[in-house]
């Protein structure tokens, strides 16, 4: 029979044991609370088997990160967390809104008039004003936590800019600006040239805001090609052009026009309509 033998280590004292146990059991306790400073909770085999997962949000984390005395490093790394997973939860929120409201958003009705002659022709057509669209659009937009409000800027001697701000209850928010030149149009006055200006653009930020730009839109439409589009119209025009990155040159080729200067009114309704369609593309290309 072939003896098994069984070589023993160096013997160690029992207190010298007891005291290495505690050393160990003390370690183990320090590493646990410091994992547990950002553990996230795992979901049970059972939860898995029925395909739930267990959710921990940031706050919680941060919770139960000060409750064990976690270090300042790691608060300020989780409150960091916090702010972003609230600005994304804010984000979804409002593109669900948004969402809802567009799908529930009932057709803009022209409810106003123009029809005048001058020596340069009649001037026909019908328009949607500011107050139309908002007690059209504004219940929709309140329903799914929506609200409108308007930024303006009008420095002397420069363009006027009017920045149309659509809010979530939850705090999200997204902008569109034009900027275009007072309307002196029609024998205004110096306020009333900078009222219509912000009133178009105000009515223009807002469908485009919505997505209505490319709705039906008569503004300044003439029985006859020769009147030009207004000033403001061509600061909208200009604007848009730059933002998108268009050829101006190739703008106009496709609109048969020799310059900005000179588009008929007529053409106006198809020139926004162009550069809201390429505006979109180029935000969704990033």
């Amino acid at each position: 029979m072939t003896n098994i033998i069984d070589p023993r280590g160096p013997e160690i004292p029992l207190g010298t044991a007891a005291a290495l146990a505690l050393e160990n059991i003390d370690k183990k306790r320090k590493e646990f609370a410091m994992a547990n400073a950002i553990e996230i909770q795992q979901p049970s085999s059972t939860a898995m088997q029925a395909g739930e997962r267990a959710v921990v949000t940031p706050m919680e984390m941060l919770d139960r990160a000060v409750s064990q005395g976690a270090n300042v490093e790691t608060l300020t790394q989780l409150m960091n967390l916090q702010e972003r997973w609230e600005a994304n939860q804010a984000r979804k929120a409002f593109d669900e809104a948004m969402a809802s409201a567009k799908a529930n958003m009932p057709a803009i009705v022209k409810s106003r008039k123009v029809d005048f002659t001058t020596q340069k022709g009649r001037t026909n057509y019908q328009y949607e004003d500011l107050a139309s669209i908002m007690n059209q659009v504004g219940p929709v937009l309140s329903a799914n936590g929506l609200s409108v409000r308007y930024r303006t800027q009008a420095e002397p001697n420069q363009p006027i800019s009017v920045t149309c701000i659509i809010s979530h209850r939850m705090g999200h928010s997204e902008e569109n600006t034009l900027m275009a030149g007072r309307d002196e149009s029609g024998n205004k006055n110096s306020i009333q040239a900078i009222g219509s200006t912000v009133t178009y653009l105000q009515r223009y930020t807002l469908k485009a805001a919505l997505g209505l730009a490319a709705a039906a839109d008569d503004d300044g439409a003439k029985a006859d090609d020769t009147g030009a589009i207004t000033e403001a119209e061509r600061e909208i025009i200009l604007t848009m052009i730059e933002e998108t990155g268009s050829d101006t040159a190739k703008f106009c080729e496709v609109l048969q026009i020799d310059s900005i200067a000179d588009m008929p009114a007529v053409k106006f309704r198809r020139a926004i309509s162009m550069l809201e369609t390429k505006k979109r593309k180029v935000a969704a290309n990033g």
